[in-house]
């Protein structure tokens, strides 16, 4: 069984920075994409930033110079670090992982999510 588990989310001020963290553990043979989308109140789910393709990156433009999303060197663990907090960011962070596990399976999964507020 493959879980991602997250970890960082919190209240932070406008201008603030926080730190994500996500582990996939279990049978877990690679990993093709992960990374962390956020759904906001009343919005839908987004996608944040993510690696695919091997070292390749996706950001959301209202992210772009602001997020960073880095690694492992076993690649199992997905970090975001965030910068310049706006209120807008604030939302529910999903992990994300796109995966075969140990027995071949391709699947996505998702963590539970974090809460993450940005509020003066």
């Amino acid at each position: 069984q493959v879980q991602l588990v997250e970890s960082g989310g919190g209240l932070v001020q406008p201008g603030g920075s926080l730190r994500l963290s996500c582990v996939a553990s279990g049978s877990v043979f690679s990993i093709n994409a992960m990374g962390w989308y956020r759904q906001g109140p009343g919005k839908q789910r987004e996608l944040v930033a993510q690696f695919f393709s091997g070292a390749n990156i996706n950001y959301a433009e209202a992210v772009k110079g602001r997020f960073t999303i880095s690694r492992d060197n076993a690649k199992t663990t997905v970090y975001l670090q965030m910068n310049s907090l706006k209120p807008e960011d604030t939302a529910v962070y999903y992990c994300h992982a796109d995966l075969t596990s140990a027995w071949g399976a391709r699947s996505n999964y998702w963590g539970q999510g974090t809460q993450v507020t940005v509020s003066s």
